[in-house]
């Protein structure tokens, strides 16, 4: 009967602990997801205050990092990119359209200058 008892107390203790520690994945998960929306939008004030030429060091200064997986889906559509240029692409953080498409803003870098902003919705 001890045994039992001592198997049952067992396994609840191994079920609580598997238990925890996936609340703390969910937790984890959760916290890295939004970390990475915050870092995948700028704000039109931020699009609105860079113009082609800017040093490209002064327009990285001003917006996040933003290379993650969020980013790789708003890559679709939009103009050309300028040839030999360096992307990156956000989610405008105050869009408000609600139409399910996603509008973006892309920054394209050449020769250490800012050589095109665009603003587009995505495909």
């Amino acid at each position: 009967m001890a045994e039992r008892r001592n198997g049952c107390l067992i396994g609840c203790l191994v079920a609580g602990v598997l238990g925890v520690g996936l609340l703390a994945l969910l937790g984890f998960g959760i916290f890295a997801f939004v970390g990475a929306a915050d870092e995948s939008m700028v704000d039109r004030q931020v699009y609105d205050s860079v113009k082609t030429g800017d040093a490209e060091s002064e327009v990285r200064a001003k917006l996040p990092e933003g290379d993650n997986f969020i980013t790789d889906a708003l890559k679709g559509g939009g103009p050309a990119q300028p040839a030999g240029a360096t992307c990156v692409w956000y989610a405008i953080a105050d869009d408000s359209a609600g139409s399910g498409a996603e509008d973006v803003f892309r920054f394209c870098f050449k020769d250490g200058k800012l050589a095109q902003k665009s603003a587009y919705r995505s495909s």
